[in-house]
């Protein structure tokens, strides 16, 4: 089929590099404006539209689906458009531009997670199990029919691997989609079961609160590691850490605990048997890596080492979702 491919971010390089070494023609590849990245705020293209030129692909930049862009989509006269993290959403208008029309690769099982943040939301969840669905875009938010769906384990150490570990096994599912399309032998089927949102992932989200059970600290840990990272305060300024497992070995009753370790309250940052762990509020977890406010990343074994034993700030017993 002759298609237009549409996404920005890594995640959807996988899917557009799977397009490349298919039957199917690349008409031309849709994707966000170059955006300023980084402290210097450096004008940057997105990775669909670097590796588009790489691929020596016609790229379409446009953030908002309207207009010029849709003559342009129009003019093309593909079949469908495949979709993996555009970033913008696509309308009436647009929907019409594709003969079949557009169909999106969504990491999640549908319709639970329907939303921005499928992965992050389901990892926050702990759920064990999650996976990815094929669907033909609608005018609802992920409403529209499952062509191809595949259950996959979510036992990843955080979203970044999680989602790219999806999105090359979600590749393979939107191109077969795509060659069941042009075979004539897809068979949409609507969405059942109980439904789910996953909303965008905010900095609240990533806000730890360390008097909750260890497991579900790691759990919201993974789900917002690395971006925007897991946090708490220290001295009242924003501290993240990564890198969180449970203890294999932690503080117990000791005949002489002078220092009240074994009795720590949640918050408690101190070194045992060379590693840092971290009291919760049913035991304790073991951290990698800390990001002090404004400075780099460090083990967290060297933090210790500059400041000692510390006890982070506890949240406002107010505070709602972290």
């Amino acid at each position: 089929m002759d298609i237009v491919f549409a996404g920005t971010p890594d995640v959807a390089v996988p899917a557009l590099d799977a397009f490349a070494d298919s039957g199917h023609r690349i008409r031309a590849v849709l994707t966000r404006p170059d955006a300023p990245i980084g402290r210097k705020r450096i004008l940057t293209p997105s990775p669909v539209k670097a590796r588009a030129l790489d691929l020596g692909l016609p790229v379409i930049e446009a953030s908002r689906l309207r207009g010029e862009v849709i003559a342009e989509l129009r003019a093309l006269e593909v079949d469908a458009v495949a979709v993996v993290a555009y970033g913008a959403i696509a309308g009436p208008a647009a929907l019409s531009t594709a003969r079949l029309g557009w169909f999106n690769l969504h990491f999640s099982l549908l319709p639970a997670y329907r939303g921005a943040a499928p992965v992050q939301r389901a990892l926050i969840d702990g759920r064990t199990h999650s996976g990815v669905s094929v669907f033909r875009i609608d005018e609802g938010m992920d409403t529209g029919p499952v062509l191809r769906r595949l259950e996959l384990p979510l036992d990843h150490p955080d979203a970044q691997t999680a989602l790219a570990d999806y999105a090359r096994r979600g590749a393979v599912e939107l191109v077969a989609a795509f060659d069941d399309l042009a075979a004539g032998t897809a068979t949409p089927t609507p969405q059942t079961g109980e439904a789910s949102r996953a909303e965008k992932i905010g900095i609240d989200d990533a806000r730890l609160d360390l008097r909750q059970p260890l497991r579900t600290v790691i759990d919201r840990s993974r789900g917002v590691s690395p971006s925007p990272g897991p946090w708490v305060e220290l001295d009242g300024r924003r501290t993240k850490l990564f890198g969180l497992e449970e203890a294999a070995e932690a503080p117990g009753p000791v005949a002489d605990d002078s220092e009240g370790i074994a009795s720590a309250r949640p918050g408690f940052l101190t070194a045992w048997n060379r590693r840092a762990l971290l009291r919760c509020g049913d035991g304790w977890v073991s951290v990698r890596e800390i990001q002090p406010f404004g400075k780099a990343r460090m083990p967290a074994l060297d933090f210790l080492r500059g400041r000692g034993d510390v006890c982070f700030d506890a949240p406002d017993h107010t505070d709602e979702g972290a």
